[in-house]
């Protein structure tokens, strides 16, 4: 067991809900399914993660709308309002929940970008968060006035110096400074707001407009899970973003990151993991057992089956029966996809295709859309309140995680089972609060107070 998990150390969960919608988790078909883009919905999700007294609501964003043979996937949301201006809103009908909200480091400017999430933090005082993204294709470039993309060392490179240019202009206004004459506009410290940072892609300098918030600085969330995007969350995140939910998984991603935190310098306090997760639960283990096979396969209907099978196979597949066997020809392997704004599954396509046919015959001949419910349809935990409560606090004990972010398969009312059955017993296992104890986000993650930001010398290369 990991030093800082022996019994000495008292177990604490983190929870984050997320609102889903850039996938095709959640069941649209359901009568229960509500607006993926009215306020309301994102209104109702925030209230019930903050009744459950949970640490942040999330918020995913993208910049283009997906297309899966050049029309759009009509799967996925269409018309998302921003996320930013969605969780300045929030902030306005909530009193203690996080605000976090994904927004890419390649199709933003650090000044921009910085003073958004700074408004956000300052107007929630001290509540918000960002999980920072990279983007990675020409295809979203295409929004943009320079277009292109960049390779994914220099994705990660601009990644690196846009986090440190924010927290160059979020660190400008030192943390006493204040208003000295509110209607005046006077301001105590003179040289509040003067930042200078210059790097190989931003050289800028100036004033920036927004004091610090009551947290001093936004809380930064990362969810890249490869080589460079471990590197990138060990040395300059707060909370990763993790897909590892599963117990062992988890144990070696935990371990992993908070050992290259530590080599950075870092203490394995100052970066959470928190895995993406669902619970689905029922009066007993059978009940949830089949609930939770009665939303795998509303999740992955017949069309959405073929249409996932499709980007693998990288040609229309419109003409197969989903209840059917897989295709017996091989995948397309020429590297254009079929679907633009989502990525291949798996890897190299011919090794996707036999893995699947492995798959199939070794569960006696599962069809199609049965092995896209394999393969895609994960859930983490189902089972009766009390049993989901136990491996919850299983994980975070045994250093899997620390804590969760729930991922609920209806929009807006899909954590409410979890909130009103799950939190209680968690709180009664004494392994999460019953109140906030503070009123940031920083405060709510147990985080230590941020480190000042580093400074780049004008003449250093990168």
């Amino acid at each position: 067991m990991p030093e800082s998990r022996n019994a000495a150390h008292r177990t604490r969960i983190h929870l984050a809900a997320h609102f889903p919608g850039v996938n095709s988790a959640t069941i649209w078909s359901d009568p229960r399914s509500g607006s993926q883009i009215d306020f309301a919905s994102f209104e109702y999700l925030a209230r019930t993660a903050e009744r459950g007294r949970f640490d942040f609501f999330f918020l995913a964003e993208g910049q283009r709308l997906r297309e899966h043979q050049g029309r759009i996937f009509e799967l996925d949301v269409a018309g998302r309002p921003d996320a930013l201006t969605v969780l300045a809103a929030l902030a306005a009908v909530t009193d203690r929940l996080g605000l976090a909200a994904t927004a890419t480091a390649t199709y933003n400017e650090p000044y921009e970008l910085a003073r958004r999430i700074a408004s956000l933090d300052h107007l929630s005082t001290g509540r918000a968060g960002w999980n920072v993204v990279t983007s990675p294709d020409a295809w979203t470039g295409e929004n943009f006035r320079r277009g292109g993309f960049l390779p994914r060392e220099e994705r990660y490179e601009r990644a690196i110096e846009f986090v440190e240019a924010a927290r160059t202009l979020w660190d400008s206004w030192a943390p006493d400074a204040h208003v000295a004459d509110p209607e005046a506009g006077v301001f105590a410290a003179p040289e509040a707001g003067r930042f200078d940072y210059h790097g190989r892609h931003f050289a800028i300098e100036g004033r920036f407009t927004v004091p610090r918030s009551r947290q001093q600085r936004p809380v930064l969330i990362q969810a890249g899970d490869s080589e460079d995007g471990r590197e990138f969350g060990a040395a300059h995140a707060d909370v990763i973003f993790s897909r590892h939910g599963e117990y062992d998984p988890g144990r070696a991603f935990y371990a992993d990151m908070k050992g290259r935190a530590a080599r950075h310098g870092r203490s394995p306090d100052e970066l959470k993991i928190l895995p993406a997760v669902t619970a689905v639960l029922g009066a007993t283990a059978e009940e949830a057992r089949d609930k939770a096979a009665w939303i795998r396969r509303q999740q992955v209907s017949p069309k959405n089956a073929i249409q996932f099978a499709e980007q693998v196979w990288g040609r229309d597949l419109s003409e197969l029966d989903p209840d059917g066997p897989l295709p017996d020809f091989d995948p397309v392997t020429d590297g254009a996809s079929i679907s633009r704004g989502r990525v291949r599954p798996g890897g190299n396509p011919l090794e996707v295709a036999r893995a699947w046919r492995e798959l199939a015959a070794a569960k006696g001949g599962l069809s199609l859309r049965e092995v896209v419910i394999e393969v895609a349809a994960h859930q983490t935990f189902i089972g009766t309140a009390a049993q989901v409560a136990e491996r919850m606090e299983v994980h975070v004990r045994d250093g899997a995680s620390d804590g969760f972010i729930l991922v609920p398969h209806l929009t807006p009312t899909g954590l409410d089972e979890f909130v009103d059955q799950v939190v209680p017993i968690l709180q009664e296992r004494g392994v999460f609060r019953t109140e906030y104890e503070g009123t940031t986000l920083r405060e709510h993650l147990n985080l230590p107070a941020p480190r000042p930001a580093a400074v780049r010398p004008a003449d250093v290369a990168v």
